[in-house]
C-alpha cells in the first residue's frame, strides 16, 4: 500500500498521463492564473476608485472648479475626475465658451439634456471598463469543474483499460489509478471556487462604485444646469464655486 501511495499524486498524474491528461492539467493551470490575475487587477482598481470617491465631498468645498478638480486627483482612469471634466466640456461647448461661435445642431438642445447626455456617456464608459474581465471570470467559474470532470473521466477510462489488460483486479490496482483520476475533478473545483467568489466580490464592488458615481453625476448635473447642488433632502444649496 505504501509504495502505491508514494507514487500517487499530481506529479504522478502528470508523468503517467497521456497528452489529453496533460492538456487538461495545463488548461486548468491557465484558468487559475487568469483568475487570480483578473481578481488582483480589478481589486486594485476598485481600491483606488474607492479612495478617489472619498474626495468627492472635498470637491464641493472648493473655491472654484479648478481647485475642485485638483482635489479629485489626476490619476489616470479616475472616473470621478473624468465625469466632472465631461460635464464641464459639455457645458462649455453648448454655451460656446470653447471658442466655437458658429451655430451647430446641438444649439437646439436643452442645456439640461445635453449635460445629462454627456454625463451618462461618461458613466457608461466607466461601467464598460469596470465590467471588463468579469465575463472571463464567469466563464472560468462555469467551465472549470467540467474541464476537471473530463480529465477525471478520461483518467478512469485509461485506468480501467490498464486493469483489464493486467488480467488481475485488486484494491491496490483500482484505488491508485482511480484516485489519481479524481485529482482532476479536485483541481477543477480549486479553479472554479476562487473564480466564483472573486466574481461576486467584484460585482458587488462595482455596484457600490457605480452608486457613488451616479450620485456625484446627479450633483454635477444640478451644478452645471442651475449653479447649485441638490442635497439629500431635495433642497438646492448654492455653492461658492464659479461655473466653468
Amino acid at each position: 500500500m505504501e509504495p502505491q501511495l508514494a507514487s500517487s499524486g499530481i506529479a504522478h498524474v502528470w508523468t503517467q498521463g497521456d497528452a489529453v491528461t496533460r492538456t487538461v492539467a495545463l488548461a486548468l493551470l491557465l484558468m487559475s492564473l487568469t483568475t487570480w490575475i483578473i481578481i488582483l487587477w480589478k481589486a486594485l482598481d476598485q481600491r483606488a476608485q474607492r479612495r478617489q470617491a472619498k474626495a468627492c465631498e472635498s470637491f464641493w468645498h472648493s473655491a472654484d472648479f479648478a481647485e475642485g478638480l485638483a482635489k479629485l486627483g489626476n490619476e489616470p482612469g479616475n472616473p470621478f475626475r473624468a465625469l466632472a471634466m465631461e460635464g464641464r466640456e459639455a457645458t462649455r461647448h453648448l454655451l460656446h465658451k470653447d471658442g466655437q461661435a458658429r451655430p451647430q445642431l446641438h444649439d437646439s438642445l436643452d442645456l439640461s439634456d445635453w449635460v445629462e447626455r454627456a454625463l451618462r456617456n461618461s458613466l457608461d464608459d466607466f461601467t464598460a471598463r469596470a465590467q471588463s474581465g468579469l465575463t472571463v471570470l464567469a466563464s472560468i467559474a462555469s467551465t472549470a469543474p467540467f474541464v476537471g470532470l473530463f480529465g477525471t473521466v478520461w483518467g478512469i477510462y485509461h485506468a480501467l483499460l490498464g486493469i483489464g489488460a493486467a488480467g488481475q483486479v485488486s484494491i491496490d490496482q483500482v484505488a491508485g489509478p482511480i484516485g489519481e483520476a479524481l485529482i482532476m475533478t479536485a483541481l477543477g473545483l480549486l479553479v472554479a471556487i476562487p473564480a466564483v467568489l472573486g466574481y461576486n466580490a467584484l460585482v458587488r464592488g462595482n455596484k457600490g462604485l457605480t452608486h457613488r458615481l451616479n450620485r456625484f453625476g446627479n450633483d454635477l448635473h444640478a451644478y452645471f444646469v442651475t449653479g447649485a447642488r441638490v442635497t439629500v433632502g431635495g433642497d438646492a444649496k448654492v455653492l461658492p464655486m464659479k461655473k466653468a
